[in-house]
């Protein structure tokens, strides 16, 4: 690991600053970001950030699980080649790597598809379109983790959705829906 020149406050008010984070105080931004973290207690393999934006929940959990390998995804290029130079000022390029790509075209790539033992994401879109990109990613027995709104409720996520994509609701971390995943084939 290269040593870092900059923290994650850094990387982030740096986002805050080119328009790719919301206003939201920098420590709110991570604290909610810190609700993925007890979901993937027990993730040892690779994890992708879909929709990742400026590094939202990736960058926080790169940090706090040193042991893990992360691939930061998004589709737009300028937000990438941002997140990619903070990636490398925090000293993480060894084990984060940044993709500028688009999310569907992720799950159908052999070198992609259900590889990954956890996908974490700010609920970019609807709930069946955040679902549907992110399922082809995770390797059987693997998970979704999903930030949820503030008054979040489980009924958002359509059990005919979760049945056909086979994945199941667990609601015990607060801030966060997760999905176990079981592929059918």
């Amino acid at each position: 690991m290269s040593s870092p020149t900059k923290t994650l406050t850094d990387v982030l008010s740096a986002a805050q600053k080119l328009g790719t984070l919301g206003g939201r105080p920098i420590s709110e931004v991570i604290s909610h970001a810190e609700q993925f973290l007890p979901p993937l207690a027990a993730v040892h393999s690779p994890v992708i950030d879909i929709g990742t934006g400026a590094g939202v929940p990736g960058l926080i959990i790169a940090q706090a699980r040193p042991d893990l390998s992360l691939v930061l995804a998004d589709r737009r290029a300028t937000r990438m080649d941002a997140l990619t130079r903070g990636v490398l000022a925090m000293g993480l390029a060894d084990r984060v790597q940044v993709l500028t790509v688009d999310i569907e075209d992720l799950g159908r790539d052999p070198e992609h598809a259900r590889h990954y033992g956890a996908v974490v994401c700010r609920g970019f879109g609807p709930p069946e379109v955040t679902l549907n990109l992110a399922t082809p990613l995770v390797k059987d027995g693997g998970i979704i983790v999903v930030s949820e709104p503030p008054e979040g409720t489980p009924t958002r996520w359509a059990p005919e959705l979760l049945q056909k994509l086979g994945l199941t609701l667990d609601t015990s971390f607060p801030g966060v829906a997760m999905f176990h995943v079981k592929h059918s084939s």
